[in-house]
């Protein structure tokens, strides 16, 4: 990260994914983790924009673990006023044919819609805002 970092970082998409709740992580430690990162990137530049992918775990973890884990991301984005994609996996999640044969992977036509969720709230909006010209043709 430090690498990313020591160059001038406009927006910055951060993305945890499942595998910290899937093992089991104590959600402390996972949130620490978060918030580290979070704190490196203001630290780094202020005016840098961060984008925090939300994520969930399917319920064999607990219903108390998986519910924290997924209230994780929201608390973390309100704490710290960063925007939050609510669930970077929405609509492919649970989709045997979005999904490679681990069942956990999108396939191409899955990443097509988790970059749909993030474009919804990256969209035009914030890359405007960043000045970013935006050619659609």
């Amino acid at each position: 990260m430090d690498w990313i970092l020591n160059q001038e970082v406009d927006i910055f998409v951060l993305e945890l994914g499942a595998n910290d709740g899937l093992r089991g992580i104590p959600l402390e430690k996972s949130r620490e983790n978060l918030q580290k990162i979070i704190d490196a990137v203001h630290k780094k530049n202020e005016e840098t924009t961060i984008i925090l992918a939300g994520m969930q775990i399917p319920p064999n973890m607990g219903v108390e673990y998986t519910s924290e884990f997924k209230s994780m991301y929201p608390e973390l984005a309100q704490k710290n006023d960063v925007l939050l994609i609510p669930f970077l996996l929405e609509g492919v999640a649970g989709e045997p044919e979005l999904n490679l044969e681990d069942g956990i992977h999108p396939t191409a036509e899955g990443q097509k819609i988790v970059a749909e969720n993030v474009w919804d709230i990256l969209g035009p909006e914030v890359l405007n805002e960043k000045g970013v010209e935006i050619i659609t043709d």
